[in-house]
This record gives C-alpha cells, sequence and structure tokens, in this order.
C-alpha cells in the first residue's frame, strides 16, 4: 500500500512539474512594462520602500505556476523536492549534494547559527568567548540567534565610503572566532566586495573558520556567484533567496550552497529536510528560475529607477552611497526637512535610521512612479 501510494506520489509530483515547466515554456514573458506588473489593489495608496521588496513579482511564469498548482496544495511535496534542487544546482553550476532549501535564506542564516554555535571540533586556543565576525553596519537581524546561543558579537566598523574592510576583519579573527559573515552586496549601504579580494581573504579565512557569504543582492549586480569555491574550500557557506529579484519574498523559499559535509551538517540540524517550504512556493520557484526575460527586465527597471532617485536626492542635498542592489544608503545631514515626518505625510512606509553619525538611512528601489512619489514627497 505504501509503494502504491508513493508511486501515486511521484506521478503525482512529475505532473505538477510538467505543468510548472512545460506551461512555462508556452507561456514565454511579454516585453515587460511598469504596467504589466500591477500586484494586488492597494486602498490605503501606501507606498512600500521599507522591505527590499521586488516591486514587479512575482514573475508571470511563477504566478501560472501559483494559479495551476494550488489545488493540490494537500498534498506533500516530498516529489518536487528532487526536481527544485535539481534546477537550483543547475543554475548555480554544483551538484544537487550541494544544496539546502529553507523557508527564505533566514532559515538558512538560523542553520549556520546552530552549526557553529554546536562545533566541537576545536577549543579555543586562548582565553575569551567563542565569537562571530561581521561588519557593521551589515544584515544583522539573524545574529540575534547567534548571540542567544552564547557567540559574542565582533563588530567591524565599515571604510569611509561605506565598503566592508576585509583587512579589518581578518585582524578581527582570532582562535575563538566560529563565523565570518560577509553580506555582498552589503545591506543596508549596496556596496559590494571587489571579487578578486574577497576570494583571496576568503581562502586565507576559511582554513580555519567557517565564512557565511550572503549572496540575497548578488543577482542586482554582473559579479559571478562564489558558488564555484564550496567544494575546494570545506568552511564555505553561501545563503540565496528567490525573495529579491525573483519577488516571491511572501512565498518563503532560500538555500544553502555548500560541500556536502557542510549541507548534511546543516540538514541535521532541520526538521524535516528541505521540506520546510510549501509545494506552491517550490513550482513557483522552479518557473521562476525559466523566466530569464522577467529576471533581465527587473534588473533594468531597478537600473533605472536607482539612477533617476539617486540623481535627485543628490539635489536635495543627501550624499548616497553608490548602490548595487535595490535599495539606496544616502546621508540626510544636509537636509533640511524631518525626513521621516515627509514619508508619514505621503504614507510611505521607509528605512529607518541606520547610522546617527552622518544620519544614514536606507529606501528601497521601487518602481519608477513609486519613487517620483518619493522624491516629490521630499521637495
Amino acid at each position: 500500500m505504501e509503494n502504491r501510494r508513493r508511486l501515486w506520489l511521484k506521478q503525482i509530483g512529475l505532473g505538477i512539474v510538467g505543468l510548472g515547466l512545460a506551461n512555462v515554456k508556452s507561456y514565454a514573458s511579454p516585453v515587460i512594462s511598469e504596467d504589466f506588473f500591477d500586484t494586488s489593489e492597494n486602498h490605503s495608496n501606501l507606498i512600500f520602500l521599507r522591505s527590499n521588496e521586488n516591486p514587479y513579482g512575482p514573475s508571470p511564469l511563477a504566478r501560472k505556476a501559483f494559479a495551476e498548482n494550488v489545488n493540490i496544495s494537500n498534498r506533500y511535496n516530498w516529489d518536487i523536492e528532487a526536481q527544485i534542487i535539481s534546477a537550483i544546482a543547475l543554475k548555480n553550476s554544483v551538484k544537487d549534494e550541494n544544496i539546502l532549501l529553507g523557508a527564505g535564506s533566514t532559515e538558512i542564516l538560523d542553520l549556520v547559527a546552530k552549526l557553529v554555535s554546536l562545533d566541537k571540533g576545536h577549543e579555543p586556543k586562548v582565553t575569551g568567548s567563542a565569537n562571530y565576525v561581521i561588519a557593521d553596519p551589515s544584515y544583522d537581524y539573524w545574529t540575534v540567534t547567534l548571540d542567544n546561543l552564547g557567540l559574542t558579537k565582533n563588530k567591524v566598523p565599515l571604510t569611509t565610503d561605506k565598503k566592508i574592510n576585509l583587512q579589518a576583519m581578518l585582524e578581527a579573527i582570532n582562535q575563538d572566532t566560529k563565523l565570518v559573515y560577509i553580506c555582498n552586496p552589503n545591506n543596508p549601504t549596496g556596496t559590494i566586495c571587489e571579487r578578486e579580494a574577497l576570494v583571496e581573504f576568503i581562502t586565507k579565512v576559511s582554513q580555519n573558520t567557517i565564512v557565511l557569504i550572503d549572496e540575497a543582492y548578488l543577482d542586482f549586480t554582473k559579479q559571478q556567484s562564489l558558488s564555484n569555491m564550496v567544494n575546494d574550500h570545506q568552511n564555505i557557506i553561501i545563503s540565496k533567496t528567490f525573495s529579491k529579484i525573483y519577488g516571491l519574498a511572501g512565498a518563503r523559499i532560500g538555500y544553502a550552497i555548500a560541500n556536502k559535509t557542510i549541507i548534511e551538517n546543516l540538514a541535521n540540524s532541520q526538521s524535516n529536510t528541505n521540506n520546510s517550504v510549501s509545494v506552491l512556493s517550490k513550482l513557483a520557484a522552479i518557473a521562476s528560475l525559466k523566466d530569464d526575460k522577467f529576471v533581465s527586465n527587473c534588473y533594468m527597471l531597478n537600473e533605472n529607477a536607482r539612477q533617476y532617485t539617486i540623481s535627485e536626492l543628490e539635489k536635495l542635498n543627501c550624499e548616497c552611497i553608490s548602490s548595487n542592489t535595490n535599495f539606496i544608503y544616502f546621508s540626510l545631514a544636509k537636509y533640511n526637512k524631518d525626513y521621516f515626518k515627509q514619508l508619514e505625510n505621503n504614507t510611505i512606509e521607509g528605512g529607518r535610521m541606520y547610522e546617527e553619525q552622518g544620519k544614514w538611512t536606507r529606501i528601497t528601489v521601487g518602481k519608477m512612479e513609486e519613487m517620483k512619489k518619493f522624491i516629490k514627497a521630499l521637495q
């Protein structure tokens, strides 16, 4: 009976993937304008420029996968697991064994935190507690898990031009360091590490310490992923997500890329390996990986809106950091109005203050229409 049920599920899974991929092929993305990307009605007219979401997504193919497969949400997604893992592995030029799925990259980051906190491979050789090294500011919401598990945060200031200071991070590492985290491009600053320097840094550091590279925003750049390093360097973990350029933030799907041993160790802390992601999210992700036209259009639209916004912010005496992402880091030090009040008065949700010195804040790049309303609100 169980074998028959498994066979039936497998057939269903293949049928689902057939829908997700065959129809994807026939439903080619149109030439995309901003008007095409109307999502759900926004009765409050609130403009969301806070969380670096893609204002244009999900892609047409992902939406089709959601719509056509909603009726199989009553079935477990075991048989789709292999399909999505293989698609991701192919996209990143690695093997299936190098991939672990998670409910957004947040779950992956949590699993890494557990892995390094439970690592008993060697005892610290100097007095002091276990620690992790992170740039400051950087994406650190997830590090509360590390803090709660007993690791000490070792924050390394950015350079004066808001870039991650790899040399200073190298000098901050000691024999108690369990993890080095690099968000590349960095959130909230939008700056990117020069690839050759980053490869050199990782090669050196990963000999003794786990290095976690967060590539959530790398799709907004032309820089190559570091996925090709994972099999030759045993302590490298790369986290990636479908939340940003693929527009699936609410669908919660991300993944880790690492060597087979690390993937197995991460999976040991996951209660249901590769299955914390819903069947619809997996199918949408498979479809998204096929929709290159959507990704390239989002890239172009983001570039145009970002360049416009930076140009207009600078006219308002707001110093901007050159961005490699779908957000902009800028200073309010010379802006002569109450910035946050201006946003509130115009029903715009923006980012918080990240650095009091220099009054640095962040704004997500939305559609061009939204960015024009944002600039008008500040004028």
